[in-house]
């Protein structure tokens, strides 16, 4: 018979090296925590607080004993999202999206792929397969967000996805899924409209680099809120500025837009006061949407007014 935690049928009184019995969900963790409720074994992953002491993931399902919601006594991260079993989870459908796009551009042609030229971020171009206007600026605002996910050169995706993998999960662990999803996307969006405002109108470009460094920007600030050492994390963020502005053939403009919203909305989320922390969150992201908005409403106008 297949076993499921806390059933019946699982050892309760299986006990580690020093003597203490090992968690109800991780056997080989050793505790001397005890759920109040069901008396099981809890490792500090699994301790939600309570009135008094701590309870079990499954106790707090079945209802908290302490007068509120299960969910209001439910773990919580540093943004106050709820914490998850698997903390790369967004972080690996972030990857997931990134090389399916890749493959994709891969499949249909490479260099020769018609894709990039039908979703890379452009301001305003003509182009002479279809004889017609194309860009952001005709309308085309899928562009903003289609950029963020397309890559031409195996180079280019693979330092783009091994930094997403490097700074993705902390970021993740510490806002949660919802907040960690809404700082890729603006960063992304922020890195797309400072590129569409400042770049040639003509000039295409493509890539993550806007999102990954809206993600080193939010790494400083979480870092700084936790008072780690910064050295490390400013060391890397000027590395990459240099390489930035000194390589050639780089879209500066996206990942300096990416920087600076990452930073701006992890800021927001990390440093929101407890009581009011969801609506300063809300806030903080609709803040962010409305000057990405601003941006873009703007460069239109200079292109077609």
């Amino acid at each position: 018979m297949d076993q499921v935690p806390g059933s019946p049928q699982e050892p309760q009184d299986a006990r580690g090296d020093d003597g203490l019995p090992g968690c109800y969900r991780h056997p080989d963790r050793p505790s001397g925590i005890r759920c109040t409720r069901c008396n099981r074994p809890i490792c500090p992953e699994c301790m939600v607080s309570a009135s008094v002491g701590f309870q079990c993931p499954d106790c707090v399902r079945g209802g908290s004993g302490t007068g509120h919601s299960p969910r209001a006594t439910a773990p919580r991260t540093l943004a106050g999202g709820t914490v998850a079993a698997d903390r790369r989870l967004i972080t690996k459908i972030l990857l997931g999206l990134n090389a399916a796009v890749f493959v994709a551009v891969l499949a249909t042609g490479g260099p020769t792929s018609p894709l990039p030229d039908r979703l890379d971020l452009l301001g305003l171009a003509f182009d002479p397969a279809r004889y017609q206007l194309v860009g952001v600026a005709e309308g085309e605002w899928y562009r903003l967000l289609t950029a963020m996910f397309l890559h031409q050169q195996v180079a280019h995706i693979a330092f783009n996805m091994l930094s997403l993998w490097w700074l993705g999960p902390p970021l993740e662990a510490a806002l949660g899924r919802l907040r960690f999803t809404a700082l890729y996307l603006l960063s992304g969006l922020g890195g797309s409209a400072l590129s569409y405002l400042l770049a040639a109108q003509n000039q295409p470009s493509l890539g993550a680099s806007g999102a990954i460094f809206g993600l080193l920007g939010a790494t400083a600030v979480l870092m700084r809120r936790l008072n780690y050492d910064m050295k490390p994390v400013l060391i890397l963020l000027a590395l990459n500025l240099g390489f930035t502005f000194l390589w050639p053939h780089i879209a500066w403009q996206a990942h300096v837009g990416g920087l600076i919203v990452g930073a701006a909305v992890a800021f927001g989320m990390v440093h929101a006061p407890r009581d009011r922390r969801n609506a300063v969150h809300v806030a903080t992201c609709v803040v962010a949407v409305l000057a990405i908005a601003a941006v873009v409403w703007v460069r239109t106008l200079q292109l077609v007014g």
